[in-house]
């Protein structure tokens, strides 16, 4: 029996042009080598299994091509390329670092680079997951990276181009690939198919693409397990039953079951699922994709991104014709905080089914919330400014009683004055105000003629106002009280009294060691001893100050709090004396114990 070979290395590309999804990357490198531009070190970045190390052999293989195409292809004639592809040429140098990681091996590699090839141009070192080397080694590789000999090409290889330092970016050109497309892949694996001879089914290779989210290793590895698992055969059903991922179908049924708000049918079909093992967090999952897309087809400007089997396209559209914005946007919420909340709910299959109740019921709720925003919008609509009357003008001018012009009086008045009068006797109907109802005109009276033509009021009740104001103001300006010591005294007491009333023995005991301290005539200081004492008098301020300028009648009274610590008396305290002083005490009280230690020949130890 053969040796099986997975289909990821029996149809790794061998030249630019099969490479999948990356012809920004295939082109740029081409065009390096017909031009003969290429740099001494290169750094390929992108997601796993989109075909890094794949380019990086081949761009080892081409710059060695003995006949090199004129497309900047390798020939894959010649006895370097053959050497390539059997893996027996010496021109290549792979190193793993995630297991040669240390500063030796990367001594060990740049020792080697000092050799130039025996045969062929170049010699190329291509170092996978490179990000997983040490800072040490990164360092050790600096100089070697930057000013290799002129025959060394290195090839970085990475899926985390943040953890690599600046220092090796800087010295690198740096690729960037992409993730390959669903529609590559599709493509890329029903060539695969058609030359392995196995039956495919398009939605089949369309679930794949998807499921291996544009890694073409992942989608080349799903295949081979699927074909083996159905004996040749690639149909849908069987995709789905071997990813284990829900037919949508199912999804579907559940979604018109949820529009009737049957919930019967709903359950059941849960029930049914549950049956299978699927997972309650993978249906919730599920149904939030399907809801997406569905929301994703009600806009046609956005339906590029709907990413679903070609077969269930129309139905997806047809179904989100069905449901409205409110509907799809207030289930998706729903659906997140059941997804976030499942693995805190004890009962996950009650957990579930919670969600699909409220999913069920959701199209009367949102019934219920369009209906109360009509009824609020109309209120609005009928609602109207209120209608206000049209203020008369009032005529100054001074009229006697009977017509006639007295002394000191205005001069009768005139033709203007008459039609000013008549104008507020009898005012014109005026048009409505902001869309109201027209301001109907007074009915024409005598008593409102008379009122109109009465003599206006004369200007002595205003000066006598006026007068009145201005002694109330003298009188209030004399009724101030001087700021002295005693005043001060007297109104601190009287505040301190308040504070005994409201039981607020704390603030008292604060505001009886204050001090207090006369500024100027509308100021005064507060002395306190401690920053605590100033909080309690700060959080007395808007009262203490309202009732201080109440007590002098001053409005203009402020004052100030000054932290001035007390001097602490420090008393003077004897010190012991030591034996000599001692000694020389005793002597002075009673001179004979100098005579006795004498006459002994003592020695005293002090």
């Amino acid at each position: 029996m053969d040796n099986f070979i997975v289909s990821a290395r029996k149809y790794r590309p061998q030249t630019f042009n099969t490479v999948v999804g990356q012809a920004h990357i295939t082109t740029t490198l081409k065009n390096a080598i017909k031009n003969k531009q290429l740099a001494h070190a290169f750094l390929f970045c992108g997601p796993r299994g989109v075909g890094k190390t794949t380019c990086a052999r081949i761009l080892a293989k081409t710059i060695n091509c003995e006949n090199q195409q004129p497309d900047g292809e390798a020939c894959n004639e010649c006895n370097s390329c053959k050497t390539f592809n059997e893996g027996t040429s010496l021109n290549i140098h792979e190193l793993d670092a995630a297991s040669n990681n240390s500063v030796d091996d990367i001594r060990t590699l740049t020792e080697q680079v000092r050799f130039a090839p025996q045969a062929g141009k170049y010699k190329v070192y291509i170092i996978d997951e490179v990000h997983m080397l040490t800072s040490s080694a990164f360092n050790a590789f600096l100089k070697t990276l930057e000013e290799p000999p002129p025959y060394a090409i290195f090839i970085l290889a990475t899926t985390e181009k943040h953890k690599i330092l600046p220092t090796i970016l800087s010295r690198c050109q740096i690729f960037d690939f992409k993730r390959i497309t669903p529609n590559d892949t599709v493509e890329h694996l029903q060539e695969i198919c058609d030359k392995e001879g196995v039956q495919s089914n398009k939605a089949a290779l369309q679930v794949i693409a998807q499921k291996s989210e544009g890694c073409m290793r992942d989608a080349l590895s799903i295949l081979d397990k699927i074909v083996s698992f159905t004996n040749g055969e690639l149909s849908y059903q069987n995709t789905l039953e071997h990813l284990n991922i829900l037919d949508a179908d199912y999804y579907f049924k559940m979604t018109d079951a949820m529009m009737e708000q049957d919930l019967g049918a709903a359950m059941l079909l849960y029930d049914d699922i549950n049956r299978k093992g699927f997972e309650g967090d993978l249906v919730l999952n599920g149904f939030a994709e399907f809801i997406r897309n569905l929301l994703v087809c009600k806009d046609e400007k956005i339906a590029g991104l709907l990413e679903v089997v070609e077969s269930f396209k129309d139905r997806y559209i047809a179904t989100a014709k069905k449901l409205s914005p409110a509907w799809i946007i207030s289930a998706l919420n729903i659906l997140n905080e059941a997804e976030i909340n499942y693995k805190a709910a004890r009962n996950k299959k009650l957990h579930v089914e919670l969600t699909l109740i409220k999913l069920t019921y959701l199209s009367q709720a949102v019934e219920l919330v369009n209906e109360s925003g009509i009824s609020k919008k109309k209120l609005t609509e009928s609602a109207r400014p209120v209608a206000f009357k049209s203020i008369r003008p009032v005529e100054l001018k001074e009229v006697a009683a009977g017509g006639n012009k007295t002394a000191g009086q205005a001069p009768q008045e005139t033709a203007e004055a008459r039609l000013s009068i008549e104008t507020s006797v009898y005012p014109v109907t005026s048009a409505p105000v902001n869309g109201g109802s027209p301001v109907a005109a007074p009915v024409k009276t005598e008593q409102a003629y008379q009122a109109a033509t009465a003599p206006a009021p004369t200007l002595g009740a205003l000066l006598k106002i006026r007068k009145q104001v201005a002694e109330q103001k003298a009188q209030s300006n004399d009724v101030i009280k001087p700021l002295t010591q005693e005043a001060l005294r007297a109104a601190w007491e009287g505040y301190i009294e308040k504070l005994t009333e409201q039981k607020n023995h704390s603030t008292v005991t604060n505001f009886r060691l204050a001090k207090l301290r006369i500024a100027d005539n509308k100021s005064f200081e507060i002395i306190v001893e401690s920053n605590i004492q100033q909080k309690f008098v700060e959080q007395e301020r808007a009262a203490l100050i309202e009732h201080m300028q109440g007590f002098f009648n001053n409005k203009t009274l402020a004052y100030t709090i000054m932290v001035e610590e007390a001097l602490q008396e420090t008393t003077v305290q004897e010190r012991p004396l030591n034996s000599r002083e001692q000694y020389f005490k005793m002597i002075e009280q009673y001179p004979l114990i100098k005579e006795l230690k004498e006459r002994l020949k003592l020695e005293l130890d002090y």
